[in-house]
């Protein structure tokens, strides 16, 4: 389907993207959610203790944030397609190690190459939605990115404890993921090129296989590779390096950036925050699973919506309510936790936080790929997805340290006063280097 002056609706563009991009994407993160709350498990079979197996369980996050810069210069240096097939099979070989090491050692290190893999595959979606999507449909196209991530995410648990009741064996769900793999390869490598079903006749870009939109006037900021190679989806240019890149726009990323590594923080706070203050409450685990589980449904509910008020109104109009509700709802929740109804207000402001939460959704990938430099945006968003991944893995650290030497209530404060300078700082910044969108 496509408008009266032939060019690719937004339909259009977010069907032709699955097989390339989300299709791979909840493959990916199915399996990633299938295997994630089992790590702990398995390293404690393999002889860690419980501060060791946290370790363990971090090293994650540690291999995503290690990723990010190399990523960027293996986008910008062999594609995007050729990035996320050898990132996929590397996986594999991540996958093998955690179902057969024998060692703690090992283990971990196969997790580590799992979240550096993770790093690149997402990198490398990122990096091929920002050079191809019209900039009308950007925000809507990156949200639903976030969207199937989530979606993964979400259903994999799901899927490891059926696994556990019919094979009793932990491994099962890793090898499930190693399944979910080669599925995702396949589909990286054998899917149709979105770029070849979506040439807009007469169009600017038509004879380089570029998606373009009518013209508004507005300045682009997104990402036309210099060079393509052969219809396979990626790009390939004169390489300014991953370093150089960040010194370059070093402007943006410790403005900009960092309001988004202040969104990432408050996000993952909250995964902590919320199951951690009903313990200390005195719920149920069942109780807190319920109310948590309300916040995420809440939360994976909007996250199309998000994309649709970004691309209508402007990416403030998104981001802005998000930190405001999720900052002042940290905030307010410090102040319950000693009243008589603690319990409906956990509830309530779980609830505050889902949908500040779902109104985020696709707004790091959305900003990132606004500001990218036109050529070789992959070294650029492997500096900004470091900062905006350091950002989400700092914050357990913070919640648990204030907690330690204060009270998870004012660690909620605290994040909650991060979430507010978070939104300043994105009224501050954002006019400033984004684009005003036209709807």
């Amino acid at each position: 389907m496509t408008d009266h002056a032939g060019a690719p609706t937004a339909r259009d563009v977010l069907w032709r993207f699955g097989p390339m991009i989300y299709g791979p994407t909840v493959l990916f993160a199915l399996g990633e959610g299938a295997v994630i709350p089992l790590i702990p498990v398995i390293a404690a079979q393999l002889g860690a203790d419980v501060a060791t197996a946290a370790l363990v369980a971090s090293a994650l996050v540690v291999g995503q944030l290690c990723g990010n810069l190399p990523a960027g210069w293996a986008v910008a240096r062999i594609g995007e397609r050729l990035t996320m097939a050898i990132a996929g099979f590397l996986s594999l070989a991540g996958v093998a190690g955690m179902a057969l090491a024998p060692s703690l050692g090992l283990f971990a290190t196969a997790v580590f190459v799992i979240g550096f893999c993770a790093a690149a595959f997402g990198l490398a979606r990122h990096s091929f939605m920002t050079t191809r999507v019209p900039l009308a449909f950007r925000a809507r196209a990156l949200s639903l990115l976030g969207g199937t991530f989530r979606l993964g995410m979400f259903i994999g648990p799901f899927v490891a404890a059926a696994l556990l009741a019919l094979l009793g064996d932990e491994r099962a769900a890793i090898w499930f993921f190693g399944g979910c793999l080669v599925g995702t390869i396949l589909l990286v490598l054998l899917g149709p090129d979105p770029e070849k079903k979506l040439l807009v006749p007469g169009a600017p870009g038509a004879g380089d296989g570029r998606m373009d939109t009518e013209d508004t006037g507005e300045p682009v900021t997104g990402s036309i590779p210099i060079r393509r190679t052969g219809g396979s989806g990626s790009t390939a240019g004169p390489g300014t390096g991953v370093l150089r890149t960040m010194w370059r726009h070093r402007r943006v990323l410790s403005t900009l950036g960092l309001a988004a590594a202040s969104l990432s923080s408050v996000r993952s706070a909250r995964q902590v925050v919320l199951p951690l203050w009903g313990v200390s409450i005195g719920l149920d685990a069942q109780t807190i699973a319920l109310v948590v589980g309300i916040s995420g449904a809440i939360d994976f509910a909007l996250f199309y919506a998000s994309g649709q008020v970004m691309d209508r109104f402007g990416r403030l109009w998104a981001a802005l309510p998000a930190m405001l509700l999720m900052g002042a709802g940290f905030v307010a929740l410090a102040f319950t936790h000693d009243l008589p109804d603690a319990a409906m207000w956990f509830a309530m402001f779980a609830a505050v936080l889902g949908v500040g939460n779902g109104l985020s959704s696709g707004i790091l990938l959305t900003l990132g790929a606004d500001v990218a430099p036109k050529t070789e945006p992959a070294a650029f968003l492997g500096s900004w997805r470091t900062l905006t991944d350091a950002g989400g893995a700092v914050a357990p650290l913070l919640v648990s340290g204030i907690a330690a030497v204060s009270s998870l209530a004012v660690a909620s404060g605290v994040m909650g006063a991060i979430g507010l300078l978070g939104a300043l700082a994105f009224v501050r910044w954002v006019p400033r280097y984004v684009p005003r969108v036209r709807p």
